[in-house]
């Protein structure tokens, strides 16, 4: 297996479907990055937040595969 997969090969990998892995990069709940407008998934990554969910950790991306800059919850939203 590849070391890094599509985002149709992470539906199949997680077994859920392809708009729930979409909700997911929405909600910033997966480690992920982007190649161009594509969205990637590296395998390594996604076994080790699979064990920290089923550890009943917090599962949230790390900082550093993050999909963009964060922002200070105390700052406003510029648009």
């Amino acid at each position: 297996m590849a070391n890094v997969l599509t985002l149709e090969e992470t539906a199949a990998y997680l077994r859920v479907h392809s708009s729930t892995i979409y909700r997911m990069l929405k909600r910033q709940q997966l480690p992920a990055f982007k190649v161009g407008s594509d969205w990637r998934f590296n395998v390594e990554s996604l076994d080790r937040w699979l064990i920290a969910a089923e550890n009943g950790f917090n599962v949230a991306a790390s900082s550093a595969e993050a999909k963009g800059p964060l922002r200070n919850s105390h700052q406003p939203r510029t648009r």
